[in-house]
C-alpha cells in the first residue's frame, strides 16, 4: 500500500497540433558533423543541441534508393512487404519499366503525368492519421520529386505537390482531392520557374572558409542555366536552391490551409535534396558539398523560425530523416589504379539466354532486364515443363562466373533459402510480384553501364551514416550512436499522435 500510495499519475505527453515529417534526400551524418563550421546557429546546430538525435541510422535492407527508402520510412516496413523496391521496376506484364506512383486512372494538374499511390501496398503513417480523425486531420505533402510527395501524402491524404521539372511550376495529381486556388497563383505569379528560370549557383562564403585538403585550390564554382534561359537545364531539383523553394511554398500552405492551427493533430510532409549537384564525383572536401550543407543549414533555420512564428514550436512534433543511402559519381579509377571494370547488364542477359537454350532447347528464356535484375519466361518454362527454381539456380550458377558479378541471388533462394544477415537484407528488399527472378550483386569498384546512355554509377558498399532527429516538447536533448532501424519512426511518431501504426509495421518505437 505504501508503493502503490507513492506512485503519482504521470501526464501524458502534449498531442502536436502539427507532425512536420522533413525526409533530405541523401543527408549524411559525418556531412553534417564535418562541416559544422560553415553552420549558424539556428540550424543543425539548433537541432543537435535541443534535439533527440540518432547518429546512425539505418535502412534494414538492401538497394536503397529514394522511393524504396520513403516508403519504409512512411510505412516502418520493407520493400518485401510495402512493394516500393524503387523508384522504378520492370512491369512482368509489359515488360516495360514502371515508375512506382504512375497510375494511368488518374490525371494530373500542371503535368502531363498520371499519378497515385495505388503501388503501395500498404497503410502510411498518413493514411492512419486520416483514419483516426476520421478525416479531419489536415495531410499535405511538398518535395521537389513526385515520388517523395506521393508517398509522403500516401492513400488519404488532402494534397500532394511536387516541382514540374520542364515548366518550374508546382503540379499535382486529380487522385487527391485537394489541389487549392491559391496554388493556381503562386503557378501564374511566383513559381520557381519564372523566378528562378536564369538563376546561378555560386558558393555561399568566399573560398577561403571552405576546407580543402593539402595541395587543392579554392577555386569558386558557378553552376547556371544553359541555354537560352531554358528552365529545364538548371537541374533546380538537384541543387540547394531547391530547399527554399520547398520552404516558400510551405509556409503558403501554413498560410492558406489552416494546417496546425486546431487541437487534431495534423501532418506536413516535406523533402529536401542533399545530394551531389548531377552526381558530380565530388568527395567530402569538395567546395559543391560544403557548400550544399551551408545552404541547408541556412534553409533548416529559416524552416524552423517559419514554424515558430507561425505555429508555435512548442505545437510541434519536428523530424528530420534521411532517405540513407548516397548517388555515386564515376570516379578516374584508371588515375588512381583502383581495380575495377564496366558491366553491361544487356550483354548479360544476351549470354544468358543462349546458355539456357543450348541447356534447355530453342526459346527466348530471358524475357526483360532492369537495373540489375533479370526476368525470365515464365510461360515458355512452364510450357517445356521445366522447373522453375532448377532453371533459376542454373541461370544464377552461370552468371556469378562474369567478371564483375560478386553474387546472384535467385528468388527461389531468396524465399525459400537458408537464411544469413546478408541475405535477409537482400529478401527485404525484394518483392515477388515486382522484383526479377536473378538479382545480380556487382563487386565494389564496378561501373554499371546503361546502353541507353541513362546515368552510370560505380558501386561502393562502404557504409554511409546517415541521421535521424527528433524536435518537439518532452523530448530529451542526446545523441545516441548505436544504430536504429530508420523504420522505428512511423511507430514513434504514431505514439507521438497517439494514433496506430500502419498495418504493416511490425517495428518498436523509439524511447523519446
Amino acid at each position: 500500500m505504501l508503493t502503490f500510495g507513492s506512485m503519482q499519475a504521470q501526464p501524458l505527453p502534449v498531442l502536436p497540433r502539427l507532425v512536420v515529417m522533413l525526409t533530405i534526400d541523401q543527408l549524411r551524418t559525418d556531412y553534417v558533423e564535418d562541416f559544422a563550421p560553415l553552420y549558424g546557429e539556428k540550424g543543425f546546430r539548433r537541432l543537435m543541441r535541443e534535439g533527440k538525435v540518432f547518429a546512425n541510422a539505418e535502412m534494414p535492407f538492401a538497394g536503397v534508393d529514394r522511393a524504396s527508402a520513403l516508403a519504409a520510412l512512411y510505412t516502418g516496413s520493407t520493400p518485401a512487404v510495402n512493394g516500393i523496391i524503387g523508384e522504378s521496376w520492370m512491369d512482368a506484364q509489359t515488360l516495360r519499366p514502371v515508375n512506382c506512383v504512375d497510375d494511368p486512372k488518374f490525371m494530373g494538374n500542371y503535368t502531363n503525368e498520371s499519378t497515385s499511390p495505388a503501388k503501395l501496398l500498404t497503410s502510411t503513417l498518413a493514411d492512419e492519421l486520416r483514419i483516426a480523425t476520421d478525416n479531419r486531420a489536415l495531410v499535405y505533402a511538398i518535395a521537389p520529386f513526385r515520388e517523395a510527395a506521393v508517398l509522403g501524402a500516401g492513400h488519404a491524404g488532402n494534397g500532394a505537390f511536387w516541382l514540374n521539372e520542364q515548366t518550374g511550376k508546382w503540379c499535382g495529381t486529380t487522385y487527391y482531392q485537394d489541389f487549392p486556388y491559391w496554388l493556381d497563383e503562386v503557378n501564374s505569379k511566383d513559381a520557381p520557374g519564372i523566378r528562378l528560370k536564369n538563376a546561378v549557383w555560386t558558393p555561399l562564403y568566399s573560398p577561403e572558409r571552405y576546407t580543402c585538403l593539402p595541395g587543392e585550390t579554392k577555386e569558386a564554382f558557378k553552376y547556371k542555366s544553359t541555354g537560352k534561359g531554358n528552365y529545364q537545364n538548371h537541374k533546380l531539383t538537384f541543387t540547394p536552391l531547391i530547399n527554399d523553394e520547398v520552404n516558400r511554398l510551405a509556409e503558403t500552405l501554413l498560410d492558406k490551409s489552416g494546417i496546425g492551427r486546431d487541437q487534431v493533430p495534423d501532418f506536413l510532409s516535406l523533402t529536401y535534396y542533399a545530394g551531389p549537384y548531377n552526381l558530380l564525383p565530388t568527395g567530402t572536401q569538395a567546395m559543391e558539398m560544403q557548400d550544399i550543407y551551408a545552404r541547408l543549414d541556412g534553409s533548416l533555420a529559416r524552416l524552423l523560425d517559419m514554424l515558430e512564428q507561425k505555429i508555435g514550436l512548442q505545437n510541434i512534433l519536428f523530424c528530420v530523416a534521411s532517405t540513407g543511402y548516397v548517388d555515386n559519381g564515376i570516379p578516374d579509377h584508371s588515375l588512381y589504379r583502383i581495380p575495377g571494370g564496366e558491366f553491361y547488364l544487356n550483354r548479360c542477359a544476351t549470354l544468358l539466354n543462349m546458355f539456357l537454350m543450348a541447356t534447355y532447347g530453342e526459346g527466348q528464356y530471358v524475357e526483360a532486364y532492369y537495373d540489375q535484375q533479370i526476368y525470365l519466361n515464365h510461360k515458355l518454362i512452364e510450357d517445356k515443363q521445366l522447373n522453375l527454381a532448377d532453371v533459376q539456380e542454373k541461370a544464377a550458377g552461370f552468371l556469378v562466373q562474369f567478371s564483375g558479378v560478386n553474387e546472384v541471388y535467385s528468388a527461389n533462394r531468396l524465399l525459400l533459402g537458408s537464411w544469413s544477415p546478408k541475405t535477409d537484407l537482400i529478401r527485404k528488399g525484394f518483392h515477388r510480384q515486382r522484383s526479377g527472378d536473378l538479382l545480380i550483386e556487382i563487386l565494389p569498384g564496378w561501373t554499371l553501364m546503361h546502353e541507353d546512355g541513362s546515368v552510370q554509377q560505380t558501386v561502393r558498399a562502404a557504409n554511409v551514416p546517415t541521421p535521424l532527429i527528433l524536435l518537439g516538447t518532452g523530448i530529451s536533448a542526446e545523441t545516441i550512436r548505436i544504430p536504429v532501424n530508420a523504420t522505428r519512426i512511423a511507430p514513434t511518431l504514431s505514439g507521438a499522435m497517439r494514433i496506430r501504426a500502419p498495418n504493416a509495421c511490425t517495428e518498436a518505437s523509439l524511447d523519446l
